[in-house]
């Protein structure tokens, strides 16, 4: 799409955004969208929940047709966000679910609906309007005309924002430009496969997923471990395996000791994909990783927030691969002070990185920095998701919006 057409299409979208404030909306309906279209995160676990226990009419609606039919394939209700019915329901629904902005729907369509704004993730990296130096920059904090523009969606303010704790509610809370009292202090959904047992897990998986989520779980068993790496997005969009990442030397070092690394970049990562290997497993964006995670050993990420999620599984190790650390704090500065809210092992080249995870011996020195680790783990824990942790995410969130 060219800029001259881009501009057009927002034109039009603007001038009918107007008229989304005139349609009756209604409690008994119900709407979730994902970013990028697809079917994720916490509206997705939000959606299934709501799906089961609520005596209403929950909609997924997405602007990718292929999201469309894999949610029609689970026999549950979900039609395009510009098809008719999708209009009518986007219109007609009092309370919009979503992961990121009202563009996981149709932000046009949004006038009148309270935005409930679920998020997906937590702040250790400045965030939204928090946002002051590196690219996102010129959006936040520049106003920059053309990103204001272009980016309607994110300068609507939600009418709620999930925030699990006290901590990370007085983070969110300016980032999102909202009052506190506009928060909903409640988990993650998408948590609650982490905190189940396997069995529950694979129930949901057979339930839910896809065929290739459910192939990669068996695969899985013919390891004896399975790491897992998981980068954030870099906002430069740089790629994610640069600084002397030898693909061939990790995959060698999983091959001498029967493991298997899942490769799961962020979605807005560019990669290259042209090459093969025998115990790195690329994995695609239809692959929902809160399935897969309870079935690893090792979580290797940098500054995402994932890492919070994950230590959610007391048993489960942490490697923080903080390799391009000055230039990333050029990009995104962070809310609080790393060092002191982080837990694991945290190792700064790909020599470190490759000990960490090359023998036996490693894992084991590994496994004894966790536990040596674990009340300061249980004081992060604490910090970052609070009193949520004793809750059914779900169930408190339709409860503070007084739906169930």
């Amino acid at each position: 799409m060219t800029a001259f057409v881009k501009i057009l299409a927002y034109l039009f979208c603007y001038a009918l955004y107007p008229f989304s404030w005139l349609f009756p909306r209604t409690e008994k309906v119900l709407v979730f969208g994902s970013y990028r279209g697809g079917f994720n995160d916490n509206s997705k676990y939000l959606f299934l929940y709501a799906c089961e226990k609520l005596n209403r009419k929950a909609i997924w609606l997405s602007t990718k047709q292929s999201t469309v039919q894999q949610v029609r394939a689970l026999n549950l209700p979900a039609y395009h966000a510009l098809s008719p019915k999708g209009l009518y329901y986007a219109l007609r629904a009092k309370y919009w679910f979503v992961n990121a902005y009202t563009s996981d729907i149709a932000f046009f369509l949004a006038g009148g609906a309270k935005v409930v704004n679920l998020w997906h993730g937590l702040p250790l990296k400045t965030i939204e309007f928090g946002i002051t130096q590196g690219p996102l920059a010129k959006r936040y904090a520049k106003k920059d005309l053309y990103e204001v523009f272009t980016h309607p969606a994110c300068f609507r303010r939600p009418d709620y924002l999930l925030t699990p704790s006290p901590a990370m509610e007085d983070i969110f809370a300016p980032s999102f430009r909202v009052q506190k009292d506009q928060c909903i202090r409640a988990g993650y959904p998408r948590n609650r496969l982490l905190m189940s047992d396997l069995e529950t897990v694979r129930e949901h998986i057979h339930r839910y997923e896809s065929p290739a989520t459910k192939a990669l779980v068996e695969q899985l068993r013919k390891y004896e471990k399975v790491f897992v790496y998981m980068p954030t997005w870099r906002d430069s969009q740089r790629e994610c395996f640069s600084k002397g990442f030898d693909l061939h030397a990790l995959d060698s070092a999983m091959a001498q000791q029967n493991a298997l690394m899942l490769m799961k970049p962020h979605a807005n990562t560019i990669i290259d994909r042209s090459q093969t290997y025998s115990h790195l497993l690329f994995l695609d964006g239809n692959v929902d990783m809160y399935c897969v995670l309870p079935f690893t050993n090792v979580l290797i990420t940098d500054y995402s927030s994932v890492m919070y999620d994950y230590i959610l599984m007391p048993e489960k190790e942490l490697i923080l691969f903080h390799y391009d650390y000055e230039e990333y704090l050029r990009e995104r500065e962070f809310t609080m002070p790393m060092a002191e809210n982080i837990t694991g092992r945290q190792v700064f080249t790909f020599a470190e990185l490759l000990q960490a995870v090359a023998s036996p011996k490693a894992n084991e020195e590994h496994s004894e920095l966790e536990q040596s680790t674990l009340p300061e783990r249980r004081e992060i824990v604490d910090k970052f998701w609070g009193a949520s942790m004793q809750q059914d995410a779900c169930a408190a969130i339709l409860q503070h919006l007084k739906l169930m």
